[in-house]
Formats: structure tokens, sequence, C-alpha cells
């Protein structure tokens, strides 16, 4: 038995400690807003924080996350979160939206360390995420537009 917590909340799942974290999250919490594409960690469609960081999910072991706090894009209520989904809706940000939650997902964990980002920080910190509309643009100007917003 594995415990730990998602979206603040405690849960204990009878699972093989190599279970990827993307399939509990998916197939025993119903948390579907979190997707997989590669499973190979190399898209970021599968971001979720553990403990405040962005990790593949489709890579992370459940017994990474023994104990551990998870944040998935449904519990994920920051105001980093919420001023990059403003950003988002306000630039017409996604396409076909599949990459989305991965996206926000890696770029308010850059906003909780970085408030002030350069468009070299966005790219850094999201250059694992792949979209495959190619919406970068979009991104790295909702990204710059979360940060002004949340200055005040």
């Amino acid at each position: 038995m594995i415990s730990f917590f998602v979206n603040d909340k405690p849960h204990s799942i009878d699972a093989a400690p190599d279970t990827p974290l993307l399939w509990v999250l998916r197939d025993n919490l119903g948390l579907t807003g979190t997707k997989y594409s590669c499973g190979v960690a190399l898209c970021g469609a599968c971001t979720v924080h553990l403990n405040g960081a962005p990790v593949r999910s489709c890579m992370t072991p459940i017994s990474a996350a023994a104990g551990q706090k998870i944040t998935t894009i449904e519990g994920a209520k920051s105001k980093a979160v919420k001023a990059l989904q403003d950003a988002w809706v306000k630039l017409d940000v996604p396409q076909c939206g599949y990459c989305q939650s991965g996206q926000i997902m890696s770029a308010a964990a850059l906003l909780a360390r970085n408030p002030h980002p350069t468009d070299a920080d966005i790219d850094a910190a999201l250059d694992g995420n792949l979209c495959r509309c190619a919406t970068y643009q979009r991104i790295r100007a909702a990204v710059h537009q979360a940060a002004r917003s949340m200055k005040g």
C-alpha cells in the first residue's frame, strides 16, 4: 500500500511500486486532466507537481510519490495557475489543447520560482513541453501576460 496526497487529499493505492504515477492519477483516481502522450518523458503532456516541482508522471513510479504531495491541473489553484489560465484564454493560446495542462503546470512552476521570466527563461523552463500545434509564441506571450498580471 502506497500512501500520498493528491490535490491536498490523502490517498492509498495498492499498486506495484513501479506503476507510473500517471496511471494511478488517471485510472485509479479518475484525474484525466493529466495527459498521456509519449510515455517516455519527452513531451511534457503528463506534467504534474511533486512537492511543487514539475515532474513527468509517465516516468515517475508511484513509489516515488509515497508520502509526497502531488498537484494535478485539477487541483492547481495557485495565483500563478489562475493568472496563466486567464492569460491562456485572453490570448487564445490553445489549438487542439492536448498539451495545455502540462504547459500550464510547467509554466506555474517557473513563475513560482521566477516571477519575472525572460523569453530565455520561459523557453528553458518549457523546453520539454511539446506542442504539436506549435503555439509556442502564444504560450510565451501568455506566460509574460500572467507574470505581469501577478504584479498587481
